[in-house]
């Protein structure tokens, strides 16, 4: 899966790339045909802010989560991106 990282108002380190990547792997196992995905890192008010789009074949995910801390920031947009792509497997699954 190719991630996309863009940045607004704070740079992103090496350590915040390879916690999403680490992440990021546990939606994969779910699910092998993620395309890309495009993550937003920001900063607003004291909130540490990631937005994610995911690519799937025929279709487009999004989530996003904020908290005062950015690794759990991330943590809870893997788990809300994990909980769509099940979702989404499973309605395949239906028809």
């Amino acid at each position: 899966m190719q991630i996309q990282i863009t940045s607004k108002k704070l740079e992103v380190t090496d350590a915040m790339k390879s916690h999403l990547e680490n992440k990021m792997r546990k939606i994969k196992k779910h699910f092998d045909h993620i395309i890309s995905a495009h993550v937003i890192f920001s900063t607003e008010r004291g909130k540490h802010i990631v937005e994610a789009t995911v690519h799937i074949s025929g279709n487009e995910l999004f989530a996003k989560n904020d908290e005062s801390d950015m690794y759990a920031s991330i943590d809870g947009l893997v788990d809300k991106l994990d909980r769509q792509i099940i979702k989404y497997k499973e309605k395949l699954k239906r028809h």
